[in-house]
């Protein structure tokens, strides 16, 4: 008989806000925004203070203003925010077999087996009261034996608290729910459902599975197996990948920039669009370039946290400017991105212009249905073989970077 799971899901409650307050006391308390701080930005996120003027993050920062005109608005670290997450990351990988990390605020620790030592229940408060003790930071988390509901008792377990839901006790601690609370169903998903008259779990529970893959398709039959407590996917051991690059030999050594500029940005927006895939950003980019004499030249520089095509694309340019000798014949481009830390939607609400973020969040909603290259800047389009991996999946490149064209 295959061992019960014990799944824990933890969750640092307003992360960005906590973080704030252990380095200014004077915010506990007060309502807090962070993100954006001119009126193109968005909220990051907010103080509980704040949430109960009707705010929540992803809100245009103007209309956050109109809500609450007394909240203290911070325009947010992210370097800050990544060394707290790391100090949370390093308590829980001493102290736990099997972690995954999967933003930069919430974690998934397997504590199966561990209950013949110490009793997961109990390791799972200890664990919590240590990364109170060690960081400062309120976290809360929900117990149980799969994901989908331990995440969900997380939320109910919010602000700083825990609850264990006992085998068995799935489906009735769900019952009552919205349908809102299980995780993947977002904002076109609830209208869907509310259209059909479903707003709480349990409706989605009495409904014949059939029915709800006929209505919702594929994405039907997922919504009612975690409606019903059922969700068998495992915790996957969380590995920090540090880097992302890929690199261009031509078959034919080349000095014309038009076209090496053109591969340039095709590259470094490929590269960007990972990013936001795997929900990363980069502190640090790197162009190389080899010349027909096999001399090879790299430089990099340190920006601001971003998986946006326009923070980053402007440094890569200046990289290869800064790089380019016209005399000389090019042989191999290369683009890397390091220092990437987890997180990326939240700490992209700190860009100001939230009509870049949400052409950015559509034009990749595209990619994903119609592939990378399906849309493309004007001034990338002379590559027309980058081609789509994910490097955040396990999965190894594609040999683009070697192959002879």
């Amino acid at each position: 008989m295959p061992e019960q799971r014990a799944i824990v899901h933890m969750d640092l409650d307003t992360f960005f806000v906590s973080c704030e307050r252990l380095l200014d006391s004077k915010l506990i308390g007060k309502p807090v925004l962070i993100g954006g701080t001119s009126d193109r930005g968005v909220v990051a996120s907010c103080s509980y203070e704040a949430r109960r003027f009707g705010i929540h993050s992803a809100m245009p920062m103007r209309m956050a203003k109109q809500l609450c005109p007394e909240a203290i608005i911070l325009r947010g670290n992210s370097g800050i925010y990544t060394k707290f997450s790391n100090s949370v990351t390093d308590v829980i990988k001493e102290s736990v077999p099997l972690y995954e990390k999967t933003s930069i605020d919430e974690f998934y620790i397997d504590l199966t087996g561990m209950d013949k030592f110490f009793g997961c229940h109990q390791l799972a408060t200890e664990l919590r009261q240590r990364i109170i003790k060690e960081t400062g930071l309120p976290i809360s988390f929900g117990l149980s034996i799969n994901k989908t509901v331990s995440k969900v008792a997380t939320g109910e377990a919010k602000p700083n608290n825990e609850i264990r839901i006992i085998k068995g006790e799935e489906k009735p601690f769900l019952a009552p729910l919205s349908v809102r609370k299980i995780p993947m169903v977002g904002e076109v998903t609830y209208k869907s459902l509310c259209d059909l008259g479903i707003k709480r779990i349990h409706t989605v529970q009495e409904m014949p599975m059939h029915l709800m893959h006929k209505v919702l398709g594929k994405n039907g039959l997922s919504i009612w197996k975690k409606a019903n407590g059922i969700d068998n996917s495992p915790v996957i051991q969380y590995h920090e990948r540090k880097s992302i690059s890929t690199e261009r030999t031509f078959d034919k050594d080349t000095t014309d920039v038009k076209k090496l500029k053109s591969i340039i940005i095709a590259m470094a927006e490929n590269l960007a669009y990972q990013l936001r895939r795997g929900n990363k950003l980069t502190a640090c980019v790197t162009f190389k370039i080899r010349y027909s004499d096999f001399q090879t030249y790299t430089q990099q520089k340190r920006i601001a946290y971003s998986s946006l095509d326009t923070s980053i694309i402007p440094v890569v340019m200046d990289l290869f400017r800064a790089l380019y000798n016209r005399r000389l014949l090019v042989r191999l481009v290369g683009v890397k991105f390091s220092h990437l830390v987890e997180g990326g939607h939240q700490i992209n609400l700190f860009e100001d212009d939230e009509k870049l973020i949400h052409l950015s969040q559509a034009i990749d909603s595209m990619r994903e249905r119609y592939g990378d290259r399906a849309v493309i800047s004007a001034a990338g389009m002379e590559a027309k073989s980058i081609s789509r991996w994910n490097p955040f999946n396990g999965e190894p490149p594609p040999l683009l970077a070697n192959r002879r064209r």
